[in-house]
C-alpha cells in the first residue's frame, strides 16, 4: 500500500492538480504553463519533477528547454473520472474534512 500512498500523494497537491489538467491540452515547457496558470517558475518546476517522478508525466529536450507532457493521458481521463464520482457520492464528506486544508475556498482543485 506504500507505491498506492505514494501514487496518491502525487494527487495531493492543487497546483500539480492544475498541471494535470493543463497538460491534458498537450505538451506544454514550464515557461508555458508558468503563464497560462498564473504560477511561478519554481512551483511549476518543483511539481513536474514530482510528476516525473512517480511516472504521471514525461519530458523530452526541445532547445535549451524541456517539453512535459502526461506519460498515461488515458488512464489519467478514467482516474479524474473516477475521483469525480466518489466526490459525487461522497459529497460534503470531502469538502467539509478537517484533516486537510482547502484554501480559502473550501474545495480541493479539480
Amino acid at each position: 500500500m506504500t507505491v498506492v500512498a505514494c501514487l496518491f500523494h502525487s494527487f495531493s497537491d492543487p497546483s500539480r492538480l492544475v498541471i494535470l489538467q493543463h497538460l491534458r491540452l498537450g505538451e506544454h515547457r514550464v515557461v508555458d504553463l508558468t503563464e497560462h496558470l498564473g504560477l511561478s517558475q519554481s512551483t511549476v518546476s518543483k511539481h513536474l519533477s514530482s510528476l516525473k517522478e512517480t511516472g504521471l508525466v514525461v519530458s523530452r529536450p526541445e532547445g535549451r528547454a524541456s517539453v512535459y507532457s502526461l506519460q498515461h493521458p488515458e488512464a489519467l481521463v478514467e482516474f479524474f473520472a473516477a475521483a469525480e464520482k466518489f466526490l459525487a457520492l461522497t459529497g460534503d464528506g470531502v469538502t467539509l474534512c478537517s484533516l486537510h486544508d482547502h484554501g480559502a475556498s473550501g474545495q480541493m482543485a479539480g
